[in-house]
């Protein structure tokens, strides 16, 4: 079999040499920054992303999934941990046999997923500390059908997703791997030498591709050096021109340590990010149930998740603003969702059951709130402009500035039967008149969609 390094010789002649008539993309920015977002992406608005790994065992400590790192830096709280509850001698690999995934079931994770209302799923290929959720053949006695639960655990759910559900299937990636010592070899020769990249990384991607083909491949672990080091751009070239996925896949903006908020399909810039303002290339805000950590914590207390008004706020204002939210749970290392992440799912999908329209297929319209009122946010579509409150109108009145009538302006409440009486606002906008609705009446517990035909 040819090694990456050959593979990467003929790729970049090849595609150095097409013509753009062909409609090749070539391994530069200019060239791969032109490839249009795939459609289902912009449609979607919701995804969920999940951080499942040998991590996933200790499962302690702010963004414990960074467990090992901070336990080998020496950071006192996780050395103490370690001290108080194993044995002397213990490493972070004698994790791996105890990544068991005993309870996991597939069809489950999809069906919960499913009832959230996301739209696509990421789970985590491959994060920092090197394990592979497949049996990677670079990653030997790594992976999740060596060693842990002996099953190849993107291969079952990718299945799942794709017989049961109509959830888009991605896959995060790390490019980087802490402690790989090829890694720490070419960053030790400050990343003149990419033995690590044609051994490791591309071999990798490229099968994992191959083998599963995920619509969304979120990268991660690139700010250490420069796409030039990680061949991020030929990668691209070879995933737009000559993948399986080839029309369909899209990738983020974690290539290297110049592309964040610069280059890729969407931008990601940074986790947590929500501009709170109209951002004109697509964006997505990839953020935690948990406050504080990406993984599986059994130390969480129930004040660090975010409540469903929260998510909600997440979810609209950034949809208004033209992003997607990638919402991120944490299994425990058996294999189960724990039921707060459950709650918060399934309060989400009961929300966006009722409430989707003002979401899904929508685009940010030409103001996203009222400068005086942050607790409304706009989103619209060719027929309509929806205005969603995040409080009750308690005041039997709803004044919102941006909306300019026409006599035939109608209103409705998504969930909600017949029409809501209006008047023009007496400087501008439009006053909707609330009627008393008692609670149990109401289409939802959380934010309320008012559609408005007629407008400008």
């Amino acid at each position: 079999m040819a090694s990456w390094a050959s593979i990467a010789v003929l790729l970049s002649i090849s595609v150095f040499l097409a013509p753009t008539s062909d409609g090749k993309y070539q391994p530069n920015w200019d060239s791969l920054d032109t490839r249009p977002l795939p459609d289902w992406y912009d449609r979607a608005k919701f995804g969920i992303i999940m951080h499942w790994g040998v991590y996933s065992v200790p499962s302690f400590g702010v963004a414990a999934e960074w467990f090992w790192n901070y336990w080998k830096s020496g950071s006192p709280q996780y050395v103490d941990f370690m001290k108080q509850n194993y044995p002397p001698g213990f490493s972070y690999a004698d994790f791996a046999p105890m990544f068991k995934a005993e309870f996991f079931d597939p069809d489950i994770w999809a069906s919960l997923i499913s009832m959230s209302g996301a739209k696509y799923f990421v789970l985590t290929s491959k994060h920092h500390e090197g394990w592979t959720n497949w049996r990677s053949n670079v990653s030997w006695n790594w992976n999740s059908v060596d060693n842990g639960p002996h099953r190849d655990l993107i291969g079952e759910l990718a299945d799942s997703f794709r017989t049961k559900t109509n959830v888009t299937f991605g896959l995060y990636h790390s490019l980087y791997e802490w402690f790989n010592p090829l890694y720490l070899k070419d960053k030790a020769n400050k990343f003149n030498t990419s033995v690590y990249v044609k051994d490791i990384l591309m071999p990798q991607l490229m099968d994992m591709v191959n083998s599963y083909k995920p619509e969304y491949i979120w990268s991660d672990g690139d700010w250490e050096a420069l796409s030039e080091y990680w061949d991020s751009k030929e990668f691209l070239a070879w995933l737009f021109n000559e993948s399986p996925v080839k029309d369909t896949v899209l990738v983020n903006d974690r290539w290297g340590s110049e592309c964040s908020c610069k280059h890729g399909s969407v931008y990601t810039c940074s986790d947590r990010y929500n501009p709170g303002h109209l951002i004109e290339h697509k964006w997505e805000n990839a953020m935690t149930v948990d406050k504080l950590s990406w993984g599986y914590r059994r130390n969480a207390l129930f004040s660090d998740f975010l409540t469903i008004e929260q998510l909600i706020a997440e979810l609209v204002s950034t949809v208004s603003c033209g992003g997607n939210i990638l919402m991120n749970v944490g299994p425990t290392a058996d294999g189960r969702i724990a039921p707060v992440f459950q709650e918060r799912m399934l309060q989400m999908g009961k929300w966006l059951a009722i409430n989707g329209e003002g979401i899904y297929d929508t685009k940010p319209w030409r103001a996203q709130n009222d400068t005086d009122t942050k607790n409304i946010w706009y989103t619209s579509t060719t027929e309509a402009v929806y205005a969603i409150a995040l409080d009750w109108p308690s005041s039997g009145h709803l004044l919102l500035g941006q909306p300019i009538t026409a006599k035939d302006t109608v209103v409705t409440m998504l969930g909600l039967s017949g029409n809501f009486a209006w008047t023009p606002g007496n400087k501008r906008g439009i006053v909707i008149d609330i009627p008393g609705i008692p609670v149990n009446k109401l289409p939802t517990e959380w934010a309320w969609v008012f559609k408005l035909v007629n407008v400008s």
